[in-house]
């Protein structure tokens, strides 16, 4: 990561297209200049989570922190929007670092194609048929047949977003673990998913793929008529995210555990 000063000195701003994210943009770039992503010490985003993901996409293997503030609708992974002291909230910020998940889903000409996710991975049923997957960990074959409208594997990061809507488990981000929650299951009916370590090498293949095809998403790269997807998580790669004191991304966990 880029040396920080304390408190921050170059800051760049990215914002979403909505008409508060550019007023804000506007604001904030007059009191606080904007600097060039390649020369900052830190990037604000400045929008939803949408735009969050995004910004963590775009500059990932740039190892530079983001501190994002809340111009969208959801939110969950920002801040709460404010222009004033800014310099001093970057420099008290805690720092999160995740790892994204890394997908291969070879589809049924052979075609490989790899996609990172942050949130996660996730396969879908793409005609009326309902879709047929088998589920290989490390190589051992764990469920060999589960009907279902999809699937999907989960980051801590992640397990609060389309997992928690497939009532898949809230994971702490130190748990070091994945969420493999299942979407719509039909077959075993009462399965839910399981918990697996985070080092896991994940394997789901598509059976019966001609008759029942399927797409496979990583965020937001997506590929049809997948045969197989390869899940692992990417540990080579790390994303700084900061958050203010009391707002952490474990705090937010915790917190959305005990909201109805």
């Amino acid at each position: 990561m880029k040396k920080l000063s304390n408190p921050y000195d170059r800051i760049a701003f990215v914002a979403s297209d909505v008409p508060e994210a550019r007023a804000a943009l506007e604001g904030l770039t007059a009191r606080y200049g904007n600097a060039k992503p390649a020369d900052a010490e830190v990037i604000v985003a400045l929008g939803g989570d949408g735009l969050m993901l995004q910004t963590l996409h775009r500059y990932m293997n740039d190892r530079i922190p983001i501190y994002g503030m809340n111009r969208g609708s959801v939110g969950f992974l920002m801040n709460e929007y404010s222009e004033d002291d800014l310099r001093q909230r970057l420099a008290a910020a805690q720092v999160t670092r995740v790892h994204p998940l890394s997908m291969v889903a070879t589809d049924i000409h052979g075609k490989a194609t790899k996609g990172l996710a942050i949130n996660e991975v996730s396969l879908f049923r793409q005609i009326h048929q309902a879709a047929k997957l088998s589920i290989s960990v490390d190589g051992t074959l764990r469920l060999e047949e589960l009907i279902c409208d999809g699937l999907l594997i989960a980051t801590p990061a992640g397990s609060t977003a389309y997992n928690l809507s497939a009532h898949g488990p809230i994971l702490p981000l130190d748990a070091k673990l994945l969420a493999l929650t299942p979407i719509s299951p039909f077959r075993p009916r009462r399965w839910r998913g399981a918990l697996l370590p985070d080092n896991a090498r994940i394997t789901i293949t598509v059976r019966e793929h001609e008759k029942r095809p399927v797409s496979a998403v990583a965020d937001h790269i997506e590929t049809r008529n997948v045969v197989r997807v390869e899940i692992e998580q990417a540990r080579h790669i790390d994303l700084f995210m900061l958050f203010d004191p009391g707002h952490s991304l474990d705090e937010r966990v915790i917190a959305e555990q005990f909201r109805f």
